[in-house]
């Protein structure tokens, strides 16, 4: 069964510079926590993301467990939003909204919605309950602990 999670951060810079951080697939390394050990399998140095854009890269969001996930970017309206869908990889689905709106010259706003099924039949719920729906709102905390440091 689908859970639908959204986060609202107020980044303390202005929406060129957020949007420019952010349409940049390398940055990701920089806002993903260190114990996921997140390895892109897909350079990504300088480029920046398009429609249709594939991401390979490898993650271990629990001891022991290695996964590759291949993520494509769907949507771009730029300094508006970006989608982000998961093509292979840990989820039944994997559906990522990154939307920014402009506060004022110098505050962003961004909202995440991220829409995303376990899979895994009967147990899905209760695996979600237990651990990935903890480990996925810690990503997130992590994000915008992570993000509020860097545009101080």
């Amino acid at each position: 069964m689908p859970n639908t999670k959204t986060w609202k951060t107020i980044v303390p810079k202005n929406i060129d510079k957020v949007w420019d951080f952010f349409s940049r697939p390398e940055n990701l390394n920089e806002i993903t926590p260190d114990d996921m050990k997140f390895q892109f399998l897909t350079d990504t140095k300088g480029k920046k993301m398009y429609e249709g854009m594939i991401i390979r890269y490898k993650v271990s969001p629990l001891p022991l467990m290695k996964f590759n996930w291949v993520t494509e970017i769907t949507k771009i309206r730029e300094k508006e939003y970006f989608i982000d869908e998961q093509r292979i990889g840990p989820y039944k689905l994997w559906h990522h909204e990154h939307h920014f709106r402009k506060i004022d010259e110098n505050n962003t706003q961004m909202i995440d919605i991220l829409n995303y099924d376990v899979g895994k039949g009967i147990f899905g719920p209760l695996l979600d309950k237990l651990f990935i729906g903890k480990k996925v709102d810690s990503i997130f905390d992590f994000r915008e602990t992570t993000i509020n440091k860097y545009f101080k």
